[in-house]
């Protein structure tokens, strides 16, 4: 069976489908009173002592809440996070700053879930009754910072993450702390996110900036969101376990000499590239170079498959494309001499060929298979312990 298909069988996610603080348990059900079952607290602003978000309510994120000062933010699983809709500096995000540290530990069976606050999905549920998983930019979403080392313009060592303005030092990342912990983010699933900020400026769905390597990150889910799935900018942190569906931009960015590992993705439908693989941008560069790998990606209406600068030394390998189109590829390797492309898989639609989609990497390092008939990719699904069985209708209906 197709590897792919075999994992979300067995469930791999759901796709369907607020902190100060001010703390407002207000009573109100879900969507405005539409539904009473559960009281929603609206968070705003800072958080700068300890505190905990239970499974029982749903929060509402009201504008921009942050973590710092010093504090962990708990979450329990099972936990549903809902965000007021705003674009500019009236978006509505969960930022975890330098200062500051997230525990969101969900499980397999409770995930903790990050959508709308259109949404009217309730505490236990994890597909959305209303919602599709095509709508996309009705929030911000969800930035960890930390101290970890990052090349950036000028050899600066720290810089402002992108999506919040310079006025809030918070914003800041990077330093000199490879192995800084900005906490626990697992088994979370964040959608409908990345609602704009600026012109071309958008939120990713999980923004790492200057992540070090003692934070634990994985099975993370981003479905529809406006800009990129998952960015990392510098940092050392390694995510494993990884879904990115109908997002606007690029699946899995990555920027500034991150020196982590991806292992174990699935991307879905992406807007632009299933991979922008950048270098340092300063005159740091810090190896080893980062690493992609085990992956299966169904590109759909994908611009190109992946795409490197001249100075990215990357290592993407056991990795299964299809579902392309006639024109996409996978592009910008000409100049580049350091790059390592190693056992790629394609099922090639009619008319095309290896040399034509892999364009300048060496034909030897990809193969080509039968219609969706993976051998490389992702892990078995046993590997993966997850039971978010909602998603699997909804995946095998576009043939993965």
């Amino acid at each position: 069976m197709n590897k792919i298909k075999h994992i979300f069988l067995f469930g791999f996610i759901s796709l369907f489908a607020l902190v100060s603080c001010d703390d407002d348990g207000d009573g109100e059900g879900t969507n405005g009173g539409t539904n009473n079952a559960t009281d929603i607290i609206t968070k705003s602003g800072e958080i700068t002592a300890d505190e905990t978000w239970t499974s029982d309510n749903i929060y509402r994120l009201d504008g921009r809440v942050t973590v710092t000062g010093g504090a962990t933010l708990t979450i329990e699983p099972g936990t549903v996070i809902k965000a007021n809709p705003g674009t500019g500096s009236f978006a509505s995000a969960l930022l975890i700053s330098r200062e500051g540290k997230i525990n969101a530990a969900g499980t397999a069976d409770a995930p903790i879930i990050f959508t709308a606050i259109s949404d009217d999905l309730e505490p236990g549920e994890i597909a959305s009754p209303n919602l599709d998983p095509a709508n996309n930019g009705l929030w911000g979403g969800v930035i960890i910072l930390g101290k970890a080392p990052i090349s950036a313009s000028g050899d600066v060592v720290e810089l402002q993450i992108e999506g919040i303005p310079t006025s809030d030092a918070n914003g800041l990342y990077g330093g000199t702390q490879d192995d800084h912990n900005s906490g626990v983010f697992k088994y979370v699933s964040i959608r409908h996110g990345g609602s704009n900020i600026g012109q071309g400026n958008e939120i990713n769905g999980l923004t790492m900036g200057g992540v070090g390597t003692a934070t634990e990150i994985n099975h993370v889910e981003v479905v529809a969101n406006q800009d990129d799935g998952l960015e990392w900018f510098g940092g050392s942190v390694s995510v494993d376990h990884i879904l990115v569906w109908n997002n606007g931009d690029d699946a899995l960015d990555c920027d500034q000499d991150w020196t982590g590992t991806a292992d174990n993705f699935i991307v879905v439908n992406p807007g632009d590239r299933a991979m922008e693989l950048d270098g340092p941008e300063g005159n740091q560069d810090r190896s080893p170079n980062y690493t992609i790998t085990n992956g299966t990606v169904y590109m759909a209406n994908g611009q190109e498959l992946i795409n490197v600068d001249d100075n990215t030394d990357v290592n993407v390998s056991n990795t299964y494309f299809y579902g392309l189109n006639s024109s996409q590829v996978c592009d910008g390797f000409a100049g580049n001499s350091i790059a390592n492309i190693s056992n790629l898989e394609v099922t090639l639609p009619a008319g095309r060929s290896i040399a034509d989609v892999f364009v300048d990497i060496d034909p030897n390092e990809v193969s080509e298979v039968g219609e969706n008939q993976n051998t490389v990719g992702v892990t078995a699904a046993t590997d993966y312990n997850w039971t978010w069985a909602a998603t699997s209708n909804a995946l095998n209906g576009i043939g993965l």
